[in-house]
């Protein structure tokens, strides 16, 4: 039988150019030996309020750069007598989560429930607050750039962990179903039943195919294993390659992918080669690194849960290995983990766990750092110093050593498919005045109803955010 060829349904993923302005001298961030990583977080991990804010009677605040994004009224009932009010509630919401008198708690309003209401329960308690560590600048140009179409975006500083943006859209109002009255009751149901899902967190919920994307994860393996010494090293990947079991060819769109090095496969997205590279790896080798970065972790947290990022496990068949090397076959990322693999290789191969929370202020006026114990944890060695300098030459090689670029990827719905939309992905990183290293990733669903493959709006994004952090 005649082999049949595969119809690509993905363009070639290009190198984003994301060129910075007026940068100050970069600064020096992985001064680490693989024995010796340094401790995360700056200052003591406890004491007194100074700058932090006071303490108050009923519900203490959710506070970004020094300032209240939420507030409370009284309510008029005796069991709750506080209603929660919030400040630019829709640019805020998947960072604050919602309280609401009628449907209970989420986000940061319930990790710090017993911080926030403390002085609600009586017995002469205060409530104390909580301190972000988000940008509002970043903030909003993530937020205005993605507009109402679905998507999220996410920036963290490379070095500290400490999350600058993270939003999701479409977003919601926490405001309009935090009381107890019919209206609140209206808008819950509106927003429960709305078909583009306003109040899934998709920055930290909802994990998808990353595509052309994971290719630096595999890239990672590849380097890590021995398995090919140098990003210029020719692979041995022919173009078109067929997957393993099967006649299905990838071809790479006529790329010059044959053979390519990892540094041409990397800007040129030839599928060939990362499919032929996870074979020659195998499953378990792969798994190891993947699972290095945080895959295959359930219990992630910011300290709001994260949902699990994975990559196959148990038996996966040939052609199954080969398609998650171009991040299919059942590889499936949020937003935040993508973030986090370009802040490893930005950061010389080492993670430092994110959190979006910097202090928590105790109705006692004790300041503390988070309780989520992977944001106090020292960082963590994932790939070698070495590995994570030869992808920087690539990822920073088209902009000429200027400043960042970025790996974009694109996902067509399967032919013949329903409901499926394409999903447009821009993962980067950019340093800012002081030379630290800001990672980002935004993810768009739908950017085009074409299926043309144009990844332009999700770059746009990371364009809008880059310039907040120059």
């Amino acid at each position: 039988m005649k082999p049949t060829r595969r119809r690509r349904t993905v363009l070639p993923t290009v190198l984003a150019l994301i060129p910075l302005l007026a940068l100050g001298c970069s600064a020096q961030t992985d001064t680490d030996t693989d024995g010796a990583d340094g401790a995360k977080g700056e200052g003591p991990s406890s004491g007194r309020a100074g700058d932090a804010p006071r303490p108050v009677e009923g519900l203490g605040d959710i506070v970004v750069a020094g300032r209240p994004v939420t507030g409370s009224k009284p309510s008029g009932q005796a069991k709750l007598p506080y209603q929660r009010t919030y400040a630019s509630g829709p640019l805020y919401a998947a960072v604050t989560g919602y309280r609401s008198m009628a449907y209970g708690q989420a986000g940061l309003e319930a990790v710090y429930d017993d911080v926030l209401s403390a002085g609600v329960k009586g017995r002469g308690s205060l409530s104390g607050h909580v301190v972000t560590t988000i940008r509002p600048e970043l903030q909003s140009a993530a937020a205005d750039a993605l507009g109402s179409r679905k998507g999220a975006a996410v920036a963290v500083d490379a070095g500290s962990g400490r999350i600058l943006a993270l939003v999701s859209t479409p977003s919601y109002d926490p405001s309009a179903f935090s009381g107890y009255v019919s209206s609140d009751e209206k808008a819950w149901r509106e927003l429960l039943g709305d078909s583009d899902k306003p109040m899934l967190n998709r920055a930290l919920r909802e994990a998808a195919e990353p595509r052309e994307t994971f290719h630096v994860v595999v890239a990672a393996a590849a380097l890590e294993e021995g398995l090919y010494r140098s990003v210029d090293e020719a692979t041995r990947a022919p173009l078109p390659y067929t997957l393993p079991g099967t006649t299905t060819e990838l071809d790479s769109d006529g790329a010059p992918c044959a053979r390519a090095s990892i540094r041409t496969a990397l800007r040129r997205a030839c599928d060939n080669v990362f499919a032929s590279i996870a074979v020659e790896l195998g499953r378990s080798s792969l798994a190891a690194t993947a699972e290095a970065f945080g895959f295959n972790d359930d219990a992630a947290g910011v300290p709001v849960r994260v949902a699990e990022s994975t990559y196959p496990t148990g038996d996966v068949k040939g052609h199954e290995v080969a398609l998650s090397g171009i991040g299919s076959g059942g590889v499936r990322v949020t937003p935040l983990k993508m973030v986090e693999v370009m802040a490893v290789i930005a950061n010389g191969g080492r993670s430092v766990a994110p959190s979006m929370v910097d202090t928590v202020v105790l109705g006692d006026g004790t300041v503390q750092k988070p309780k989520d114990g992977a944001a106090s944890a020292a960082p963590r060695r994932v790939i070698g110093r070495g590995t994570a300098e030869q992808l920087q030459s690539v990822i920073e090689d088209a902009s000429g050593g200027k400043g960042a670029a970025g790996l974009t990827g694109w996902v067509a719905p399967p032919t013949g498919s329903s409901g499926s939309e394409p999903t447009a992905w821009s993962v980067s990183y950019a340093r800012d005045k002081s030379g630290r290293p800001i990672a980002m990733a935004v993810r768009v669903d739908g950017p085009g109803s074409d299926g043309t493959g144009d990844a332009g709006p999700a770059v746009a994004v990371s364009e809008r955010m880059r310039s907040a952090v120059s």
